[in-house]
This record gives C-alpha cells, structure tokens and sequence, in this order.
C-alpha cells in the first residue's frame, strides 16, 4: 500500500511539472493563407496576433475579422490537441498495477 501512495505522489508530481511545462509550450495557427496567424499559450493565452499588412490595405474588415477568428481557433486547437495528447501519454506511463500484479 505504502508503495502505490508513493507512485501516487509522484505522478500527480511529474503530471503537475508536464502541465507547466505544456502551459508554457507556444502554439500556432494561420487562416488565408497565412495572412493571418496567431500563436497561443499551452495554457490557453492568445499572446500574438499577425496580420499581413496586404490584407491590412484591401480594407475589408469582415474578413480580416473572419480571418482572425479562424486563425485563433487553429491555434487553440493545435494547443488543446498537443496538451491532451501529452497528458494522455504521462497518464498512460503510470499506470497502476491492478490488484494480485
């Protein structure tokens, strides 16, 4: 018992450093082409926004507003799916011993 306590402690150890670690991960999306991307946090933070300056001067800013959004979104994706894909990984490397093993 005193040895499936300790494997506890140092899962919910190691499980707590990779969240750090991913949260501090940068993640990328683009929308048009590339004329627009963005790049986020592992925890979930926008922290930039580019814009082409081409797309800038055509002056329509439904699209550039469409553009965005959709850039944003690939970007949280692309973090969500990294960040659950890693911590299904570290769960599945500790997994528990079932009883009589």
């Amino acid at each position: 018992m005193a040895q499936l306590m300790e494997r506890a402690r140092e899962m919910q150890t190691r499980m707590a450093s990779l969240q750090q670690e991913l949260a501090a991960r940068r993640f990328e999306g683009a929308a048009g082409g590339g004329m627009v991307s963005a790049v986020v946090s592992g925890g979930l933070r926008v922290l930039e926004v580019r814009v082409e300056p081409s797309l800038l001067e055509m002056g329509d800013r439904e699209m550039l507003q469409d553009l965005t959004a959709a850039a944003l979104n690939a970007a949280l994706h692309n973090a969500q799916a990294t960040v659950q894909e890693e911590l299904q990984k570290a769960g599945a490397s500790f997994a528990l011993p079932t009883p009589g093993q």
